[in-house]
């Protein structure tokens, strides 16, 4: 009896030790082979090119090619079991952020929790959507759109790629901040949406900056008012949402890296300096900014603590809008 009480113990302190902390030196190695990174985008979105920005940076840093593997469709969910069906150990990251916030209540009956299947690493992006009109657009400023929406109910229309998207979701959360009745009417793509409002299909157009570059360059598209916190150093003179009479009116969209929950944190911690250290790069920050993001890192507390916020914020807009749809 005291035999099997001696094999089971000593059978427990060697589990223990073949499954204990990883130690400083294991984080001090990490990387020590290729890490994948697995986007919910296809090539050349906003998206994906602020994440291939920082993976070149990463893989001269680290020594270790960071890999992109676009799997884009499903509200994220791809990209994410991408990450989820690896082992726990920071070589396999998703990309993660608003949409996966949005996400968890949209899509009903979603296989995973992003709070408490993903450890977090670091945000590495945030983008302001840009409320545009065409050129010649009756519509000065915003103060203009909302007094015709109030004197004409249901008559002003707004356009946004993909339902469930920030762009298609901030359009909602406009009309339910400003107290008003329009049309919101999605498109699939961003130049869908520039075309609308050209030809007058809507009257006034959400997106990014980088969705809306081109058509701004051409003076085709004027913009109205961004929703960030502070203006836009891209966009001189145009004003914010919250200084053009909408004080409650605030989006700011965000990527951001994780792994697989149970990732030790030493891992974790390396993988957080790395991406914060990386994303400080003057030549990366340059490119970044001229796509109108801010390229800027966050400890993993600060990025829990953003995705656990914008799943309630956008939970509301979501159910009030009655727009969640089962996976």
């Amino acid at each position: 009896m005291k035999l099997c009480v001696v094999l089971a113990a000593i059978g427990v302190a060697l589990l223990a030790s073949l499954a204990g902390p990883v130690s400083a030196e294991d984080a001090q190695s990490y990387p020590s082979k290729p890490v994948r990174i697995f986007i919910p985008y296809g090539a050349g979105g906003v998206g994906d090119l602020t994440v291939r920005l920082l993976a070149q940076k990463l893989s001269e840093s680290a020594g270790q090619q960071f890999v992109i593997e676009n799997r884009p469709g499903a509200g994220g969910s791809l990209s994410a079991k991408g990450a989820l069906g690896a082992e726990p150990d920071g070589y396999s990251l998703a990309l993660t952020g608003n949409g996966q916030a949005i996400s968890m209540t949209l899509f009903k009956g979603r296989s995973y929790d992003v709070l408490t299947d993903f450890a977090q690493v670091s945000i590495t992006a945030t983008f302001e959507m840009l409320l545009a009109v065409k050129n010649e657009s009756r519509f000065k400023n915003l103060q203009d759109v909302l007094d015709f929406a109030k004197k004409n109910p249901g008559k002003l229309t707004l356009g946004a790629i993909n339902p469930g998207s920030t762009q298609n979701l901030s359009a909602y959360l406009f009309k339910q901040t400003a107290g008003i009745e329009v049309a919101i009417i999605p498109f699939k793509t961003t130049p869908e949406v520039v075309t609308a409002l050209l030809r007058g299909d809507v009257d006034m157009g959400f997106d990014f900056y980088a969705g809306f570059q081109g058509a701004i360059s051409d003076r085709q598209i004027r913009i109205l008012a961004s929703s960030g916190e502070h203006r836009s150093p891209l966009l001189n003179g145009v004003p914010t949402a919250v200084e053009s009479g909408l004080p409650d009116y605030v989006v700011t969209s965000w990527n951001g890296l994780s792994s697989r929950a149970g990732t030790p944190d030493p891992i974790v911690r390396k993988l957080n300096k790395l991406v914060v250290t990386a994303l400080e790069d003057p030549v990366l920050q340059e490119k970044a900014q001229r796509l109108g993001i801010e390229a800027r890192g966050s400890t993993p507390e600060a990025m829990r603590e953003r995705m656990a916020h914008d799943i309630l914020r956008w939970r509301g807009v979501i159910e009030k809008a009655n727009l969640a749809v089962t996976e």
